[in-house]
């Protein structure tokens, strides 16, 4: 038999994935902003006279935003159309990620980040929810893999576009313009090329019992034969484990976005030095994560969990004893290859654990877990930082394995029931309901 060839293989991957590419493409541009103003976005906001007590605070303002947004749009987002959330939720990200620009001072940046995260908010779990419903329940580790690849693929570019922008165009003024820009141009994209996909099982309008619906009792779920493909309740082992393991790993999230930019210039390193790390972090998620969530569809998503947070762990401990700032280089694509095998897992861990009718409230309160996580981290970190900068990585790195911990006490016996083999498979939507 033949091996098909390059360009038979994009062809067959792009028949696989063509109604989920739009999403993969709009994640790509939007990231490209985030990618461009995520090393300078402390740097500008202490140079702003931000103290960094305050800049903690400042920072966990985004997320504390999402902690509330996720949920409430999520639920919102299974009862209406999907696609217009999506729109309008990028559409106030630019405009609200422009506006530091212009309007100065602690509160001011305060209430920006704040709308900042609502604003994406009320995108996220719309799409995610979109994402899995247009995939098999066994696909989707790989998918989410991708969905990871195309956020990176913009994190990987964007720092270099913005470092080149800002010389050409008149200095730091450009990396918010530049965010703005690629918000807008991403509504764009969902608005004309994403269309909506049918819930698997579709949910009353407004029905009476809204957020409410966490309930208590669910079924117990078993290894064997008639395993149902998700619970009936949101409130279940996986979702329980994998809203653990979102809040671990985003305490991480915070701890980076709060103070790697200062930790490292503290080092010596050069703002360069400091943008090519979040480059770096980019590429073993683009090319482990697609890979690693095929494998997890196939294999099962624990010991994925297992080895993604234990070498997350490592690396925070790690970071705290580099002798020179280049070697945050090495030691963070070692931390990143940790995420790049826990993010399809862990997503593939919360569509299992989804009911029917219920992914985007589901991903909303998957999100919000994380969210409060970036929060907490955010608002230490920043506050243990000005004792010593060490500190946070030492707190990060304890918390991680208290994470894994919780997830296995958790979900462990029915993430492992719930594997490839005990998992019946849907039948996939078909590609013309999405891609227009």
């Amino acid at each position: 038999m033949t091996p098909p060839t390059a360009p038979g293989r994009l062809r067959a991957w792009i028949a696989r994935w063509r109604p989920v590419l739009p999403l993969f493409g709009a994640e790509v541009i939007v990231w490209i902003g985030f990618g461009a103003l995520l090393p300078v976005l402390p740097l500008y906001f202490t140079e702003q006279g931000v103290d960094l007590a305050t800049l903690g605070v400042v920072i966990a303002a985004w997320p504390a935003a999402r902690l509330i947004g996720e949920p409430v749009f999520g639920w919102v987002a299974d009862r209406t159309r999907r696609v217009p959330l999506m729109v309008s939720g990028l559409a106030l990200t630019g405009a609200f990620l422009a506006l530091p620009l212009v309007i100065h001072g602690p509160v001011a940046f305060l209430v920006l980040r704040g709308l900042a995260g609502l604003a994406t908010s009320i995108y996220d779990p719309a799409a995610r929810g979109v994402l899995m419903d247009a995939t098999n329940p066994d696909q989707h580790g790989e998918a989410f893999g991708w969905y990871g690849a195309a956020q990176m693929s913009g994190l990987l570019l964007g720092p270099a576009i913005g470092g080149v922008g800002a010389s050409m165009f008149g200095g730091i003024g450009f990396v918010f313009v530049f965010g703005a820009v690629t918000a807008f141009a991403s509504a764009v994209v969902v608005g004309l090329t994403v269309r909506d996909v049918p819930r698997r099982s579709q949910v009353p309008v407004l029905a009476a019992t809204g957020l409410s619906d966490f309930h208590r009792d669910f079924p117990p779920i078993e290894a064997g034969d008639g395993v149902p493909a998700r619970p009936t309740r949101l409130r279940n082992p996986l979702l329980g484990s994998a809203v653990i393991t979102n809040a671990t790993d985003n305490f991480g999230a915070g701890t980076y976005d709060t103070i790697w930019s200062i930790y490292l210039t503290s080092k010596g390193a050069t703002l360069g030095l400091v943008s090519l790390t979040f480059t770096m972090f980019a590429v073993p998620v683009l090319v482990v994560g697609p890979f690693a969530g095929r494998i997890v569809d196939r294999r099962g998503a624990m010991p994925f969990l297992v080895i993604g947070m234990v070498v997350i762990s490592i690396a925070a401990f790690l970071y705290t004893i580099l002798p020179d700032p280049v070697w945050a280089v090495p030691v963070i694509l070692f931390d990143a290859t940790g995420f790049a095998l826990l993010n399809p897992a862990v997503y593939a861990v919360v569509g299992r654990g989804s009911p029917d009718g219920r992914t985007s409230t589901a991903q909303g309160i998957f999100g919000a877990a994380g969210t409060l996580g970036f929060v907490v981290s955010a608002l230490i970190a920043g506050t243990l930082a000005a004792i010593d900068l060490r500190y946070p990585f030492y707190l990060f790195g304890v918390v991680t394995l208290v994470g894994l911990g919780l997830t296995l006490v958790v979900g462990g016996r029915s993430i492992r029931a719930t594997e490839p083999g005990a998992l019946p498979v849907e039948p996939a939507v078909a590609s013309a309901d999405l891609a227009g």
